[in-house]
């Protein structure tokens, strides 16, 4: 027996479609072109770093990047800051970035435990199966926090940085509704993960729920296939075919370029300005209609897999395979060197150190992190990682013996202890930490590289911070064997965010998309003797219906353009239904009859506000539009009997 049906249990309004349809929009002069705006803001809020960048609607070609942050570590570029936000013992935000990070780490301990400080907390939005508002995080010392108030915060502080940074450039206040923003998040995201970045943006003031255009949330490797649209060869590391010496390829002519490259990138150092030809570049002028490329970005949470065809003559882009990627970001290095303290010292006692004393937890993994940069494939002599004194003291305390014998007790002959007071780790121990990592990534990749869709691939672009690797750049050459070029755009960890720019510009550029999952809601539909599941026969006034009928609006890896619509219309069950209440299911399957299939699950709920439209007709006639193509579903609806608009929304929050 199937499960019981949704329409006698889950008290389903008894909604019926009357007149499926799907309509193709290919007209783009329908698409809204949105308000007009002075400026371009786009926010990358990474899982380890983020920043902002701007442009003027009127020089799109200038993209400012913000400020250089106070602070910074030594050897660490800082053009972006560390996503980490401090909260004052009552909650109130504090700082976020480096500043966060300093004032942490300068608070006596036994006052630090009362402040509220969270890192790399982006990938809880990937890694919650049922994320919602009311979502937690958990700060250093333990304690929890709503997620929704610390992303809101976060953006908050970049909106009034930008701001400030805006007024000080136009000599005179700037407003904010002259600004069109962006946030650009992973491809593979799901759609709760997407509503969470826009809810958390208006929660923090950014955009209003009246003027929804004004903020875009855009795809990062869409966002890094617009910029590398663009890149000049003199912008760009060609790894070529030959072996790599430091993620560099050995070859003069590269090498000249190279040297030229960073002569120019030097003298520019001052300056924050990119230009971005109004050309397309040279490497762009090779691709002929019909070819394909993959963008490969490897962030700090995420590694998210994109893949593009070229449309000719503007150049536009057709995204010919779902994204896809995973968990496989550079913090997985971070949790295998986690991992391997453990096996040195205990996870009793890194447990115990990390809440105990948080700092210093902290600066443990910045030492980390500075040294995790200096991994490569041909490195010969150790990296030395300090330990924090509070550390070694801490350990003598919980233990009773030095950390000293803890190595040499531990059988981790890869690891050794310097009388300096560092762990000397030899380079393939090292790069032991991030094979976990890169497998995943190689396997991805090749797994990909199997599909009919992303044969014969012209470019692989390598972005993303982790993408300056010099281990990840030669796994992903070994993988290849020079089916494609890899290409790795300078200032690699900007990439993203200067494509977001880009994109707010001119949202239009990408004109086609494939759905990551089938949507579609839950109807009845007459009943049809040898068609439909006895167990699925519902009567209701003498008319047979079949319940649970899975109502495709889109499939699983369909093309949708940009603009694209899906028309359903629907009548109330009765004629007084102030709402029309729709629950909204998707599957990963291609397609679904029923929602109670295995696979199906309900994922967000589409509300019609129908007070105030009664009529007078005798079915009413509510007419639902649904637009795919852009990065988030969109709903509208018209009560066609009176031709009021009717208030739609989806929601993939609530539960």
């Amino acid at each position: 027996m199937a499960d019981p049906s949704p329409a006698k249990s889950m008290g389903d309004p008894g909604i019926t479609p009357l007149s499926p349809s799907h309509t193709q929009q290919n007209d783009t002069d329908q698409v809204p072109s949105g308000p007009s705006f002075v400026v371009v803001v786009a926010i990358d809020f990474g899982t380890t770093s983020s920043g902002y960048a701007y442009a003027f609607a009127k020089e799109p070609e200038c993209i400012h990047t913000m400020r250089r942050w106070e602070g910074g570590d030594p050897g660490v570029s800082n053009q972006k800051t560390p996503t980490t936000i401090l909260l004052t013992p009552d909650r109130k935000f504090h700082s976020f970035g480096y500043a966060a990070r300093d004032f942490y780490h300068d608070l006596d301990p036994s006052e630090s435990k009362h402040w509220l400080y969270l890192e790399k907390f982006k990938m809880k939005l990937h890694t919650t199966a049922n994320l919602s508002i009311n979502t937690d995080l958990h700060a250093a010392n333990g304690k929890r926090v709503k997620a929704l108030d610390i992303f809101a915060y976060a953006l908050a502080f970049f909106k009034e940085q930008a701001l400030k940074e805006l007024s000080d450039q136009t000599g005179g206040e700037f407003d904010n509704s002259d600004v069109r923003w962006v946030i650009t998040v992973p491809a593979i995201w799901k759609m709760p993960a997407k509503q969470f970045m826009r809810e958390a943006a208006y929660k923090s003031g950014l955009v209003s729920r009246e003027n929804p255009e004004q903020l875009i949330i855009a795809l990062e490797p869409e966002a890094a296939s617009i910029y590398c649209r663009k890149l000049r060869l003199h912008q760009m590391v060609d790894l070529g075919t030959q072996t790599t010496q430091n993620g560099f390829s050995p070859s003069d002519n590269v090498g000249s370029g190279m040297s030229q490259a960073k002569e120019h990138v030097r003298r520019n150092r001052q300056s924050r300005t990119f230009l971005v030809e109004n050309v397309i570049g040279e490497l762009w002028s090779e691709l002929e209609e019909g070819d394909r490329y993959v963008v490969v970005d490897c962030g700090g949470g995420t590694i998210d897999l994109t893949v593009h065809q070229i449309r000719l003559p503007e150049g536009h882009l057709k995204e010919l395979y779902k994204a896809s990627g995973g968990p496989y970001g550079s913090i997985g290095i971070d949790y295998e060197f986690e991992k391997l303290l453990c096996k040195i010292f205990g996870q009793d006692f890194i447990d115990q150190f990390k809440i105990k004393r948080p700092a210093a937890w902290v600066d443990l993994m910045i030492a980390f992190e500075s040294r995790k940069r200096a991994a490569a494939p041909d490195r010969t002599n150790p990296l030395n990682i300090n330990l924090p004194f509070s550390f070694i003291d801490y350990y003598k305390k919980f233990r009773g013996h030095s950390v000293e014998h803890a190595l040499r007790k531990s059988n981790v002959d890869f690891v050794k202890w310097s009388s300096q007071g560092m762990l000397r780790m030899n380079p393939d121990a090292m790069n032991s930490l991030f094979k976990p990592t890169i497998d995943h990534i190689i396997q991805h990749l090749t797994e990909l590289f199997e599909k009919p869709e992303v044969s014969d691939i012209k470019f692989l672009f390598l972005v993303g911070g982790f993408a300056e690797s010099p281990l990840l750049q030669q796994a992903v050459q070994n993988m290849l064997q020079g089916r494609s070029r890899i290409i790795i755009p300078h200032d690699v960890g900007l990439t993203i965010l200067k494509g977001a720019v880009l994109f707010g510009l001119d949202p239009s550029v990408i004109k086609v998309r494939r759905s990551p999952l089938t949507y579609g809601v839950g109807v009845l539909n007459r009943f049809v003797e040898g068609k439909h599941p006895p167990e699925k026969l519902l009567v209701k006034d003498g008319t047979r219906w079949c319940t649970d009928v899975f109502d495709t609006f889109i499939a699983a890896d369909q093309s949708v353009a940009l603009g694209e619509m899906v028309k359903r219309s629907y009548t109330p069950a009765k004629p007084s239904q102030q709402v029309i209440v729709i629950h909204v299911y998707c599957s990963e399957k291609e397609n679904a009859s029923f929602i109670s299939e295995p696979g199906v699950r309900k994922c967000g709920t589409l509300r019609l506000d129908v007070s105030g439209t009664e009529s007078t007709a005798a079915r009413r006639e509510i007419q639902t539009l649904m637009q795919f193509g852009d990065t988030e579903i969109r709903a509208m609806a018209v009560d066609v009997s009176t031709g009021r608009t009717v208030k739609a929304s989806i929601d993939f929050l609530s539960h």
